[in-house]
């Protein structure tokens, strides 16, 4: 496999400097890609680069995955007009522990192979550096004048889009991860720094450093930053991040969010995030043209970026918390669901406090859902819906309009389920 004709077809190059192709056809070579542990866990946003790092192992060459804990406790200016809130080493500690569970689901670290994947922390050979080591062995490697060219310097210092200048902390970033790639260069002959198109300024200074230092051969490779089709920001949703702990962002969540892509988005982001062959997704594309309302590539895309993720099975009990919503699930599904999941599916749903002493003495159904729970403006309205077949507890049909309610209607010990129709649901909150 091509690592370069691979990423080519996927849209996943915005700039490569000379000489990168012809470097991987001529040797097995090892590249980094560094992610900025500002959190103990990645979002979506990071998936972009850690796919580049899954096709190069692929493609039969070793990638390297550098945490910045030294540069994260700086903050990467690039496309930022403020500077970010600093980390101290023991949170670094945590989230770089976090983030090495996250990558083992799609990078091989473990087997005997010669290109098996690598962690690295460059905190661990820049605390070693005193200020007079730093600035005497690494700033002569580099002019200010060709720092102070970056456009990501440029933009900051000129107060553009409302930056506010610059401190000489975050001047320093590019000095920091240029070493980064002096120092995997020397200790591990590492040739090739992939990274986000924002990133060029700085994966450039590498390479420039490198070349003054030892004259040896270095390249670069970016991929474009991913937007959606309107051109808003990839990845964020109302309430934020897309996070791939499911601490932050639950597998139904996550299914949901690449399940909700527009299918321009869909046929891009089944490229990207997927390690489907050219072959599969031509297929797929295929079919959606043929039937759009089926949304074939929307679901394979949720499916594989979903297991990848997460778990098959994992995967499985989000369509099944899916089906609850769109599909005729049962009562079970609904008893089966953990509350996480269970307030994911039913987020924005209408919600009615209720004692739990009123289950307990068995109050009637039309009593609970017309006076202390609004469901229905009057009893003469909920006896109809009940004649109609319209209302179900739990996605069970209530057929008696004299029903009470019990203590055995309750989910996860604490919520009820009401449904009023097809669409319309209510959540029964038992205190």
């Amino acid at each position: 496999m091509n690592f370069v004709e691979e990423l080519k077809w996927r849209g996943m190059i915005q700039d490569m400097t000379p000489g990168t192709e012809e470097q991987l056809q001529k040797e097995t070579t090892t590249a980094y890609l560094g992610i900025d542990p500002t959190a103990d866990s990645l979002h979506i946003g990071h998936l972009v680069g850690v796919m580049m790092l899954r096709h190069f192992q692929r493609s039969g060459h070793k990638p390297i995955a550098l945490i910045g804990g030294a540069t994260g406790m700086i903050g990467d200016p690039s496309g930022k007009s403020q500077e970010r809130v600093l980390i101290d080493e023991p949170k670094l500690r945590h989230n770089q522990e976090c983030i090495k569970k996250q990558l083992e689901k799609f990078l091989d670290f473990n087997s005997d192979a010669p290109n098996a994947a690598e962690l690295v922390n460059n905190y661990d050979w820049m605390k070693e550096f005193s200020f007079l080591d730093f600035i005497r062995n690494v700033g002569k490697m580099i002019t200010v004048n060709y720092m102070m060219s970056k456009d990501s310097v440029k933009r900051r210092i000129s107060g553009e889009n409302g930056a506010d200048g610059m401190s000489f902390t975050e001047f320093t970033y590019q000095l920091l991860q240029g070493y980064d790639f002096v120092y995997l260069n020397e200790n591990k002959n590492c040739k090739l720094q992939l990274g986000g198109a924002d990133q060029w300024g700085n994966i450039t200074t590498g390479t420039e450093m490198i070349r003054k230092k030892s004259g040896g051969e270095a390249f670069a490779l970016t991929c474009p930053l991913i937007t959606k089709a309107d051109g808003k920001k990839f990845g964020k949703t109302e309430s934020g991040n897309v996070w791939l702990d499911k601490k932050y962002t639950s597998p139904y969540k996550f299914l949901q969010f690449w399940l909700n892509v527009s299918d321009e988005d869909a046929e891009k982001y089944i490229k990207i995030f997927t390690s489907l062959t050219k072959e599969e997704i031509e297929g797929l594309v295929n079919e959606q043209k043929e039937a759009p309302h089926l949304r074939p590539l929307q679901k394979r895309l949720a499916k594989e970026i979903t297991i990848m993720v997460h778990s098959q099975e994992d995967y499985d009990a989000a369509i099944e918390a899916s089906n609850i919503l769109f599909g005729n699930a049962t009562s079970d599904s609904l008893k089966n669901l953990d509350e996480e999941t269970f307030l994911s599916v039913f987020e924005g749903v209408p919600q009615f406090e209720v004692s739990k002493a009123e289950i307990e003495s068995g109050a009637k159904l039309t009593d609970l859902l017309t006076a202390t729970a609004k469901v229905f403006p009057s009893k003469g309205e909920f006896r109809k819906m009940v004649q109609g077949g319209g209302l179900s507890i739990n996605k069970t049909k209530v057929v008696d309009a004299e029903a009470c309610a019990s203590l055995d209607m309750l989910l996860n010990n604490k919520y009820i389920l009401v449904q009023k129709g097809k669409k319309n649901y209510f959540l029964l909150l038992v205190k």
